[in-house]
This record gives C-alpha cells, sequence and structure tokens, in this order.
C-alpha cells in the first residue's frame, strides 16, 4: 500500500498495487502529482481569494489547508491558532486531520508533525486523501462509485470515438484523445475531433488542457510533455484531473435536464394556445356565416312573378342542400374541439378555456338556434308568397276574361242607345223598338252580375298587393264609367220611346216573345261557355271530384237547353212563315232582338265544342291529383320509417352511454360501431329529401297521411349525428382522463355501476339528490334521498360530498374547488369533473413550483435569469416565447436586462397573469 494513501471503510480508495513506505516516490509521478495536486488545490482556494505556491511548504503551518478543508466542504472548522510556533502549526494541522478523519476517512500513516516539517510524500498523500474524500467518493454511475465510477462515466461517454479505450486512469490517456473525447461530447463546438491524430499526442493533450482552461474554466494540471515522456503517467494525478471534467459537466446535465422540463411545460402551453386560436378562428367564422346568412333568410321583399319566386325557392334549397350541411359539420366540430381542448386543459393541470366575449359554444347555440328560426319562417313565407301569386295569377286571368266578354257585350251599345229610330217609324216599328228596348233593359239587368264580379275581383287584387294593379284598376274604372253611362242612355231612350208609344200600337207579338226567350237562353249560353272556359286551382282528389261532378250535373241539363233551343227556332221560324204568308214588310229583321238564331246555333255549337274539352281538363287534373296523392304516401312511408328509426337510434345512443359492458375502449368500438351504421343510413335521408322535393316542386302543402315533415326529419337527422359525435368525444375523454390520471378500469366500473343503478329513468343524468344517493353507495355519507338523474351536482350536494371525504371546506377553499370542477358557472358538477377532481388529487404533473425550481437551476440559484441563459439553456422558439412574456425582474439584486422567472411560472398554471 502507498505509504501516504489512507486506509477508509470502503474500498473506493484501495490502491492498485502496495507501495513500501520507505521507498521514494517515481520522481516523474512526484513531479505530475506536485503540479496537479497544486492546480487542484489553487481551484478552490481562488474562491477564497488565496492560493499556494509550494505545496510542501504552503500547507506547513495548518492555516491553508484548513481554508481548502472550509472551501471544499462548505463547513467551518475549529479557529486556528495564529501562532508561529511549531506547537500552533501542529495543531492547525490536527485540526484539519481531524476534521478529515470526521468525514468517515482512517488516515494511516499520516501524522501532523511530517506535515509541519515538510514532509513531500506524506503531504502528497494527505492532498490525496483530501481528493479521494471530496471529489471522487460521491462520483456514482450505475451502482459503481468512486475510482470505477469515474472510470465507467468515462467509458460511457467515449464509448463513441474512435481509437479511444478507457481502461485505466494512466496509459489509456497518454494519446490526448481520451480528454479530447470527453469535452467534444459534451461541447462538440469547442473541438474539431475529426482533425485529430492518435499520432500526434501533445497537440491532442495541449489542445485539451487549453480548450478545458479556457472554456470550462478547469485549471492546466498536467504538462502533456510529462505525460507523453513517461511510460505509465501517474494515476492519481489523471484521476484528480479527470475527476474535474465530471464535476464540470455534471453541472451541464442538470442544466440540461431542467431545460427538458421547461421545454415539455412550454410546449404543453403553446399547443394548448394554438388549439385556443383555432377555436376563436373557427367559432368567428361560423358566427361570421350566420351572421351574413339570417339577414338573407328574413329578407320579405315580395316578387311580381311565379318564375322570380320559383327562383327564390330553389335557391333555398341549394342552401339547404349545399351551403348549410358543411357548417353543421363545423359547428360539431367546434364543440368537438372545445370538449377536447377542456380536457387537455385539465389533465395538463391548466386552467378551464374561457372563450372570448361573445363566442362561447351556448352563443354560437343561440346564434344557430335564431339562424334555423329565421330559416323556418323565411321557407314558410316563400311558400305563402307562391300561393298568393298563385291566387293572383288565376284572379288576375279571370278578371281579364270577365272584362272581355263584359266589353265585348257592350260594344256598340251606346250606339244603338242613342238612335233616333223612332222619330221615323211607324207605329209597328215603334212598339217593337219599345218590346226591344224592353228586352235590351232585360239584358242590361242579366249583365250587372258580371260588372259586379268584375269590381269584386280588382278589389280582391288590390288587396293581395297584384304588382299589375293600376292597369286593372283602370280598367274597371273604364268598365263602371261605362256602365253607368249606359244606365243613363237606357233610361232616357225609354222615356223617348214611351212617349212615342201612344202613336204606335202594332207590334208583332211573336218577335217580341222570340227576343224575351233568346236573350235569357243567349245569356245562359254565354254564362255555359264563360264557365266551360273559367280556370280552376285545386289542390286534393275531393276538390277535383268536386268539380267533375258538378260538370256531370251540368251536361244533365243540355237536353232541355237543346229543347228551349229548338223552340225559340221554333218561333222565329213561325214568324218567317207569317212574313212569307202575309207579305210583311218587316225591313229584313227583328226589331225586338239582335240575336239571330244562326247566332244561337253558333254559340251552341261552340257550348257542344266546349264540354269535351271541359272533360278532358278536368280527368288531367284528376291524374295530376292522383299523381300528388302517390307523392304524399311515397313520402309518408319513408318518413314513417326513418323518423321513428331516428328516435331509436337516439335511445340506443343513451344507453350504450351509461351502460358498462366491457371497458371504455369498448363503448367506444361500440358507438364508431353505431355511428358507421349511422352514417350508412344517410342514402335513405337523401332519397327522402328527393322525395320532398319532387312534393314541393308539385306544390303540395299537406300530407294527412303523416305527421313527420321534412324540417321535423332534419332536425332529427342533425341531432342525431350531433349526439354520436359528442357521446364519442365524451367517452374519448373519458379514456383520456383514466389514462392520465391512473384510474383503474375497476375504479371507473365502480362509478359507473353506482351512477346507473341511481339512474332510474335511464336518462344518462342524476339529479342533486340522486346523485348523493349515488355518492353514499361508494362510502361517502352525504343523505340518501332519491333524485332525479342528470349526472350534476349542485353546489351544496358536491361540497358536503368533499366534506365527507376529508376535505376542509372553507368558503375561500370551495370556491377554489368550485372553478376547478365547474370552470364555465353553470352550477352543477358533471360526472367527468368530478372523476377528473378526484384523480387530480393524486396524479403527478408539473407543477409551478417544479417549475421555478427548474428556472433555479438553469440561472445558477439566482432569483432572476437572463436572456443570454435563456437562449443558452433553451431550443430558439421557446426561449425567445419566454423572453417575450417574462416581466422585468425588479427585486435588490437586480441587474440590467433581468427577468422574473417567477411571476411567469406561476402564471402558466393560472395562478397569475401571463
Amino acid at each position: 500500500m502507498d505509504h501516504y494513501d489512507s486506509q477508509q471503510t470502503n474500498d473506493y480508495m484501495q490502491p492498485e498495487e502496495d507501495w513500501d513506505r520507505d521507498l521514494l516516490l517515481d520522481p516523474a509521478w512526484e513531479k505530475q502529482q506536485r503540479k496537479t495536486f497544486t492546480a487542484w488545490c489553487n481551484s478552490h482556494l481562488r474562491k477564497a481569494g488565496t492560493q499556494i505556491e509550494n505545496i510542501e511548504e504552503d500547507f506547513r503551518d495548518g492555516l491553508k489547508l484548513m481554508l481548502l478543508l472550509e472551501v471544499i466542504s462548505g463547513e467551518r472548522l475549529a479557529k486556528p491558532e495564529r501562532g508561529k510556533m511549531r506547537v500552533h502549526k501542529i495543531s492547525n494541522v490536527n485540526k484539519a486531520l481531524d476534521f478529515i478523519a470526521s468525514k468517515g476517512v482512517k488516515l494511516v500513516s499520516i501524522g501532523a508533525e511530517e506535515i509541519v516539517d515538510g514532509n513531500v510524500k506524506m503531504t502528497l498523500g494527505m492532498i490525496w486523501t483530501i481528493i479521494l474524500r471530496f471529489a471522487i467518493q460521491d462520483i456514482s454511475v450505475e451502482e459503481t462509485s468512486a475510482k470505477e465510477g469515474l472510470l465507467l462515466w468515462c467509458q460511457r461517454k467515449t464509448a463513441p470515438y474512435k481509437n479511444v479505450n478507457i481502461q485505466n486512469f494512466h496509459i489509456s490517456w497518454k494519446d490526448g484523445l481520451g480528454f479530447c473525447a470527453l469535452i467534444h461530447r459534451h461541447r462538440p463546438e469547442l473541438i474539431d475531433y475529426g482533425k485529430l491524430r492518435k499520432d500526434d499526442p501533445l497537440t491532442n493533450l495541449n489542445t485539451a488542457f487549453d480548450v478545458a482552461e479556457k472554456y470550462l474554466d478547469i485549471p492546466k494540471m498536467l504538462d502533456a510533455e510529462d505525460i507523453v515522456g513517461t511510460a505509465r503517467p501517474d494515476e492519481k494525478a489523471i484521476m484528480t484531473y479527470v475527476s474535474s471534467f465530471y464535476h464540470a459537466f455534471s453541472g451541464a446535465q442538470k442544466a440540461e435536464t431542467a431545460a427538458n422540463r421547461i421545454c415539455k411545460v412550454l410546449a404543453v402551453n403553446q399547443e394548448n394556445e394554438q388549439l385556443m386560436e383555432d377555436y376563436e378562428k373557427l367559432a368567428s367564422d361560423l358566427l361570421e356565416w350566420i351572421r351574413r346568412t339570417i339577414p338573407w333568410l328574413e329578407n320579405r321583399a315580395p316578387e311580381n312573378t311565379m318564375h322570380a319566386m320559383q327562383q327564390k325557392l330553389e335557391d333555398f334549397r341549394d342552401y339547404r342542400r349545399l351551403h348549410k350541411p358543411p357548417k353543421v359539420q363545423e359547428k360539431c366540430q367546434l364543440e368537438i374541439n372545445f370538449n377536447t381542448l377542456q380536457t387537455k386543459l385539465r389533465l395538463s393541470n391548466r386552467p378551464a378555456f374561457m372563450p372570448s366575449e361573445g363566442r362561447m359554444v351556448s352563443d354560437i347555440n343561440n346564434a344557430w338556434g335564431c339562424l334555423e328560426q329565421a330559416e323556418k319562417g323565411y321557407e314558410e313565407w316563400l311558400l305563402n308568397e307562391i300561393r298568393r301569386l298563385e291566387r293572383l295569377d288565376h284572379l288576375a286571368e279571370k278578371f281579364r276574361q270577365k272584362a272581355s266578354i263584359h266589353e265585348a257585350w257592350t260594344d256598340g251599345k251606346e250606339a244603338m242607345l242613342r238612335q233616333k229610330d223612332y222619330e221615323t217609324a211607324t207605329l209597328s216599328e215603334i212598339k217593337a223598338l219599345l218590346k226591344k228596348h224592353e228586352a235590351f233593359e232585360s239584358d242590361l239587368a242579366a249583365h250587372q252580375d258580371r260588372v259586379e264580379q268584375i269590381a269584386a275581383i280588382a278589389q280582391e287584387l288590390n288587396e293581395l298587393d297584384y304588382y299589375d294593379s293600376p292597369s286593372v284598376n283602370a280598367r274597371c274604372q273604364k268598365i263602371c264609367d261605362q256602365w253607368d253611362n249606359l244606365g243613363a242612355l237606357t233610361q232616357k231612350r225609354r222615356e223617348a220611346l214611351e212617349r212615342t208609344e201612344k202613336l204606335l200600337e202594332t207590334i208583332d207579338q211573336l218577335y217580341l216573345e222570340y227576343a224575351k226567350r233568346a236573350a235569357p237562353f243567349n245569356n245562359w249560353m254565354e254564362g255555359a261557355m264563360e264557365d266551360l272556359q273559367d280556370t280552376f286551382i285545386v289542390h286534393t282528389i275531393e276538390e277535383i271530384q268536386g268539380l267533375t261532378t258538378a260538370h256531370e250535373q251540368f251536361k244533365a241539363t243540355l237536353p232541355d237547353a237543346d229543347k228551349e233551343r229548338l223552340a225559340i227556332l221554333g218561333i222565329h221560324n213561325e214568324v218567317s212563315k207569317i212574313v212569307q204568308t202575309y207579305h210583311v214588310n218587316m225591313a229584313g229583321t227583328n226589331p225586338y232582338t239582335t240575336i239571330t238564331p244562326q247566332e244561337i246555333n253558333s254559340k251552341w255549337d261552340h257550348v257542344r265544342q266546349l264540354v269535351p274539352r271541359r272533360d278532358q281538363a278536368l280527368t288531367e287534373e284528376h291524374a295530376r291529383q292522383q299523381h300528388n296523392e302517390r307523392l304524399r304516401k311515397q313520402f309518408a312511408a319513408q318518413a314513417n320509417v326513418i323518423g321513428p328509426w331516428i328516435q331509436t337510434k337516439m335511445e340506443e345512443i343513451g344507453r350504450i352511454s351509461i351502460e358498462m359492458h366491457g371497458t371504455l375502449e369498448d363503448q367506444l368500438s361500440h358507438l364508431r360501431q353505431y355511428e358507421k351504421s349511422i352514417v350508412n343510413y344517410k342514402p335513405k335521408i337523401d332519397q327522402l329529401e328527393g322525395d320532398h322535393q319532387l312534393i314541393q316542386e308539385a306544390l303540395i302543402f299537406d300530407n294527412k297521411h303523416t305527421n313527420y315533415t321534412m324540417e321535423h326529419i332534419r332536425v332529427g337527422w342533425e341531432q342525431l349525428l350531433t349526439t354520436i359525435a359528442r357521446t364519442i368525444n365524451e367517452v374519448e375523454n373519458q379514456i383520456l382522463t383514466r389514462d392520465a390520471k391512473g384510474i383503474s378500469q375497476e375504479q371507473m366500473n365502480e362509478f359507473r355501476a353506482s351512477f346507473n343503478h341511481f339512474d332510474r329513468d335511464h336518462s344518462g343524468t342524476l339529479g342533486p339528490e340522486e346523485f348523493k344517493a349515488c355518492l353514499i353507495s361508494l362510502g361517502y355519507d352525504i343523505g340518501n334521498d332519491p333524485q332525479k338523474k342528470t349526472g350534476m351536482m349542485d353546489t351544496d350536494d358536491f361540497r358536503a360530498c368533499l366534506i365527507s371525504m376529508g376535505y376542509n371546506m372553507g368558503e375561500a377553499e370551495f370556491a377554489r374547488i368550485m372553478s376547478i370542477v365547474d370552470p364555465n358557472r353553470l352550477g352543477v358538477v358533471t360526472f367527468q369533473a368530478f372523476i377528473d377532481f378526484m384523480s387530480r388529487e393524486t396524479a403527478d404533473t408539473d407543477t409551478a413550483d417544479q417549475v421555478m425550481a427548474s428556472f433555479k437551476i438553469l440561472a445558477g440559484d439566482k432569483n432572476y435569469i437572463t436572456v443570454d441563459e435563456l437562449r443558452r439553456e433553451l431550443p430558439p422558439d421557446q426561449a425567445e416565447y419566454c423572453i417575450a412574456r417574462m416581466a422585468p425582474y425588479t427585486g435588490p439584486d437586480a441587474v440590467p436586462g433581468a427577468l422574473d422567472y417567477m411571476s411567469f411560472s406561476t402564471a402558466l398554471y393560472g395562478e397569475s397573469d401571463l
């Protein structure tokens, strides 16, 4: 054993070979140890503002020896003796040796007198003992310590480097590549290892020593020439120097670990901020689309033509088919993203995300409800407007027909009434003119109803805001003015004829009878022609059957009408017979009427022609109504299947979400299978949409065969898709919570079993009282009143639950817990929030104190950190992230550019403002 080695209780300082105390040190080794130990001692003594020049002389009085031990141990030794006598020096050295022995080191063959006498071998042995105890003993690598641990550390660090094989602490270091490899492994920017050569040890050694001294603050303890010139370099010198590398780089490893922790925390924070920005943008875009769409749906500007309104209806269908469905998906995805973000924030111990004002999920739901309300109102307005225009077109056509018939009848009547033919007429002519005038008055009275109908139709067109009302009013006014004029002229002519009647007595009774019977018959034929040509609008089979029945009744009157026609023609034939028989001069025409037999026959033929046309029109309309009825039944058959199917699926999803069959992954798989089956059902919805479009194109407005409308089906379908997506998201969040919080499947089953047991109405939710009963079943003494199942606890119930579990519920503490489990301040606690709270109490998550401790390591135990330190220790993007958000440090020890990492760390976890 080496004479200046010390024997300890552990074997970490047992030398590889024994030395005889009386033998001298190898001169080369002594030189190396002198330089190395002197440099090692000075590297610590300079912290106290001093150093040594000669190792065996400068420790003789024991003062610097005691100072060295105080610096490297961080402890205070006994007060030294300041006297210059030998006894004072021995006392000081003994105090130093006693301190070394107090640290578990058993000193062998090293006495204070030998140190005071300047014994080089004993002095070097003592310094080596100090180095072993304070620089090498605490080194530990993979369950090895001291010399073996230091050697293993060197081997691990230099393993990737070619031509480096560290097996000991002497010849393995002669070529200098080992020292260069250690530096390059930890600070690759300091040495270009690829340019080093094994056959140039002096350059390698000097490069390592210079770089270590300049950049790593490791003093130059060895001479390259001594190591190269010695067959076997001194092991103790090499170990001492290499231990300096270990201690220099171990601090960097701690900083790297601290930086990794900060990077992890910042990465989570950056990801959450990106998710928040994505939510805000998606919410803003969706609300902006709703804001732009609602004014379009609320626009009630009417159109003048059916074509224009049908175009609006087609635009609305395009909106329903093309524009709205993607927005429905965006709304559903927005809710899913919001829930996922909140779950991630809870799992990363961050405060809940509160969207900016007006962009909450509830705000979007409210805006969506306004959109659907406007959409429903717009569709109803479109259909009502189309009905109105259809009615207007019908009335306008009816007005034109009646006006044309009336104008044709009045044509020439004013001129006839203004004639003065009675002034030169004979008595028989006067009587004939009088009778003719009476017949005209009868005809005029018969036309009074038509004039009133024309005025009534015009009034209705005005009330319904017909776009061409001015021209209708002008034409109606002209007819009314002309009618009033005809009345006045008729009265004036009657007075003139009555004055002349006394002068004229003979009148032909046959002509008079002819005129009286021909006029009503003619009027009947005109009315029949008008009715046969009248347009009609029906919406049901019953309505068209009513028109058909009325038409059949009209056809039944034709034989009697034909008899009347023949009778009237018989009167005319009798007149002709009398004229021919008695050669009466009748001036060629019937003086009492302008209706000729030819006109009667012509109109009769026209009536007979219109009858089959009317038959055809009624038949075609009957066929159209039958087709509409088939469309109704076709739509109803599908709607009556799809509607209950959607309801059934909604109930099945609800049952799956509360059932306890298998693991959460099994429930998730089951739900996704349901989602797939629901998505596969979409073609049936599309087919129903097609049938609904056919119904709308056929202008069918009601359907007695079903209570389901397309709007009901659409809303149910959208709710079904939203429900399955939301339920899947909830199970996924439960899996995230279970995995992140360490809740076992048995615990999850126990929570769910109790929850389902008290969910008596199978609604998937628990009321406050039911929730208390559920907690009691889990072992919490809260009360046992039955409640309704909502899956939530109100504030008082949650407080009682926490107190029963051992929590001290002051107002401030309870308010803090409620802010965690109820971030949106709804006044209730969901099943998911309750599990999150219970699991997070024992979860191992990053805290603000841990982050502060990591920053303190990077800052070298300072209360602040600088920009350069952040940029040196952290990746560029995260370093800039911290610099941009850290407030300036204002403490008494602040320096220019100092940053406050403490307030920044608390802000990351919502304990202050960032």
